[in-house]
């Protein structure tokens, strides 16, 4: 049996995302997403997810780009003189392998994001991480005694196929780069093992990110493996809105209409792809 979480990144970024992601759950394939406490929207979000209790909900573990949960003085090696994070997960893992940043640091400011989804009521589903840091050695660890202490056991495996593209125009650095997350991602898994940690067989998601356009959804979906496959989308409302806050050229519209798209549901209906959320990953 094919079993498909279609899971949203980023709930809590931004009041235009938290809106398309409910709208990609009650009119699409959306079954999950995953939370971003530090996200200027995560008390609307928070509220949504209470309203919407079926939703599944995992926790996306932020330490680039936003601003630390915890003061300043509790997090100074994850932080630059701006007070925000690094910008970017090239910059963190250069001060992460250098030693420059203090492991301690980063266990506090993960299990204050954690606490605060759970104080909000919500029953976490699953761990990941913006731009998958949860994969990187010495922090998978982190984040598996963190779902340890907090009855999380299951999490995001990003390990897409190094020669799959889905048909997916990329260059040659951003395939490299998947592969080393990968590679990572396989490390994770064998780790996960040792934590009793559940994750999905397959992942989809990372060349497209940010700009799965209905095309490339359709794409996956023809090429989805028995078992369980996650697809990795970021939904949003509006282009403009969200483009005045960040510069990560993703195409917000064209993701929301892939998850909501009418060939999409026919596609899944059709070829009796089941789907679930991370909560299911196990009931079955």
């Amino acid at each position: 049996m094919k079993r498909l979480i279609v899971n949203a990144d980023d709930f809590g970024l931004h009041h235009e995302v938290n809106k398309a992601i409910i709208k990609g759950y009650q009119t699409g394939c959306l079954r999950s997403t995953s939370l971003m406490p530090t996200g200027a929207a995560v008390e609307e979000a928070c509220e949504l997810a209470r309203e919407n209790p079926e939703l599944g909900v995992g926790i996306h573990l932020t330490l680039v780009a936003e601003r630390p949960l915890l003061p300043l003085d509790k997090v100074s090696t994850l932080v630059g003189s701006d007070g925000k994070f690094f910008r970017d997960h090239v910059e963190f893992i250069k001060n992460f392998v250098l030693g420059k940043i203090d492991k301690a640091q980063i266990y506090a400011e993960c299990e204050a994001q954690i606490s605060k989804a759970v104080s909000c009521g919500l029953n976490i589903t699953h761990i990941d991480s913006h731009q998958h840091l949860h994969t990187l050695p010495g922090i998978t660890d982190m984040c598996m005694e963190l779902a340890r202490k907090y009855n999380i056991d299951k999490m995001r495996f990003p390990g897409e196929n190094c020669l799959f593209t889905g048909g997916y125009p990329t260059q040659a650095f951003r395939m490299v780069a998947k592969c080393g997350l990968t590679m990572c991602s396989h490390l994770a898994r064998r780790k996960g093992k040792c934590y009793n940690m559940h994750m999905p067989d397959c992942f989809f998601g990372m060349l497209a990110g940010g700009n799965m356009q209905e095309k490339y959804f359709l794409n996956i979906l023809r090429s989805l493996p028995e078992g369980v496959s996650e697809i990795m989308v970021h939904p949003g409302a509006d282009n403009h809105e969200l483009d005045k806050c960040y510069d990560w050229q993703y195409h917000w519209e064209d993701e929301l209409a892939s998850v909501t798209s009418p060939k999409v549901m026919e596609y899944i209906r059709n070829n009796d792809i089941k789907l679930i959320s991370f909560k299911e990953l196990l009931n079955e």
